[in-house]
């Protein structure tokens, strides 16, 4: 598939193209007849950039986080070590939430039960 077929048939936005492509993604990107042609493999990566963001992923840590992808099994620890980071912060943020909706249900509780 061409950059054009890719962006039309899955949606990726040509900008996501290419920095894919700047990133190092493009490495097994191959060229015929002067058109880059993306592969099954391609396409797993570009699903996982598109992911990212969803998981909370800002602009520069998906940078990070697919160059280290495209550098396969040796990085493994590395991203590991990243989605853990992403994992904690995102539990941190759940339990703050969470304390927040006890103090509302908590005010809620006092109103209905005391008439204030």
């Amino acid at each position: 598939m061409t950059i054009n077929e890719v962006s039309r048939q899955y949606q990726i936005p040509r900008k996501i193209l290419e920095e894919y492509e700047r990133w190092g993604g493009g490495n097994s990107v191959k060229k015929v007849i002067g058109a880059r042609q993306y592969d099954s493999r391609d396409l797993e990566y570009l699903s996982l950039i598109m992911t990212l963001p969803d998981i909370g992923f800002g602009e520069d840590e998906i940078e990070t986080y697919m160059k280290l992808a495209f550098q396969g099994a040796d990085t493994k620890d590395e991203r590991l070590r990243i989605l853990e980071q992403k994992r904690g912060s995102l539990l941190d943020t759940i339990h703050f939430q969470e304390k927040k909706l006890n103090h509302l249900d908590y005010l809620r509780y006092e109103i209905k039960c005391f008439r204030k």
